[in-house]
């Protein structure tokens, strides 16, 4: 791959995931790899550089066990001091979904899930704030929705798939198949137990009774499906199914949980999209990881595809000056 240097103020599309495995995904999306630049000692941030399609883009990723909300605002806010052309971001990553009947919501392990204003939330809500009352608890505050360039080019992969016109499937078939083990047929069976069924034991659901798994229709392919509507995000790992679903229902159907993007939203103009690798209940493990983190990278590429560097060069960056860059 072709390695170019250029300058801190060249990349203007900041990339964030959580985990190594994310960070892997991100690489493979890459069409151009950059050699690195010189860090300030402020920076503690590790910085991928490259370029997808028209965009030079910045990847980072979380210290090593230190996910949430915090650690992922701390990084950010450090990416846009070093980045100052930086003008939207994309947290990419895996998340634990919310199961449902309703066909239109029927979220399945490897599928992605992406942050788009619906009700009254604007992508993304912060489900472990709020207050305490009588009737129980309160959720407060909303987070500040996607960018308009990004809804718009959600609307543009819209209207590509309704017409079965995708470069997702491609982009993710070139990853597994020079890197195996994040393919689909590494991850394993999709299932899904009842709500009211705990997890046995161990790190797999080898000892966990298949008499309690929901029965649901297959579907006829296997290509990745994508779902648009609001992620549920808090500091603390999601994986109990009854918890799940009581705070869905409340807050007017949430598509996945996740750790993260509460701490950016409001300081970081970006969309959060998420590859479904559990369905955040104590049947929770890793093995749908790999693919779930693939199928979000590869999302992630096709939405910068459609982004064109015009519709780019008018954005305010995002450290504040409110300057498009030149």
């Amino acid at each position: 791959m072709t390695q170019r240097r250029l300058r801190h103020k060249h990349y203007t599309v900041g990339w964030v995931c959580a985990l190594p495995i994310e960070l892997a995904a991100a690489q493979e999306m890459l069409d151009e790899k950059h050699h690195g630049l010189p860090m300030d000692s402020s920076d503690p941030n590790s910085y991928i550089l490259g370029r997808i399609g028209h965009h030079n883009v910045v990847i980072s990723c979380l210290p090593a066990g230190k996910t949430g909300t915090t650690s992922a605002a701390a990084v950010t806010i450090r990416m846009k001091s070093t980045f100052p052309s930086i003008q939207f971001g994309l947290l990419v990553g895996v998340g634990g979904g919310v199961p449902s009947t309703d066909p239109s919501r029927d979220v399945r392990l490897g599928d992605v899930v992406v942050s788009q204003p619906c009700n009254r939330h604007g992508g993304v809500v912060q489900y472990d704030f709020g207050k305490s009352i009588p009737e129980g608890f309160e959720w407060t505050g909303f987070l500040n929705g996607p960018p308009g360039v990004l809804l718009g080019a959600l609307s543009t992969l819209h209207a590509n798939y309704d017409r079965l016109q995708t470069r997702l499937p491609a982009y993710l078939d070139s990853l597994t198949k020079r890197l195996p083990h994040f393919s689909r047929e590494r991850a394993g069976d999709d299932i899904l137990f009842l709500a009211n069924y705990d997890h046995v034991g161990g790190d797999t659901c080898e000892e966990c009774n298949r008499d309690k798994l929901v029965q649901r229709m297959p579907r006829t392919n296997q290509d990745v499906k994508v779902h648009y509507g609001t992620i549920a995000s808090g500091n603390r790992v999601m994986r109990h199914a009854r918890e799940r679903d009581s705070i869905s229902k409340k807050l007017g159907g949430i598509l996945c949980f996740e750790m993260e993007a509460a701490g950016i939203m409001d300081c970081f103009p970006c969309l959060v999209i998420r590859g479904i690798c559990d369905y955040a209940d104590s049947h929770k493990n890793k093995t749908w990881q790999p693919y779930a983190a693939a199928s979000a990278s590869a999302y992630a590429k096709e939405l910068l595809s459609v982004i064109g560097p015009a519709e780019v060069a008018e954005i305010p960056t995002v450290d504040g000056n409110g300057e498009p860059t030149s």
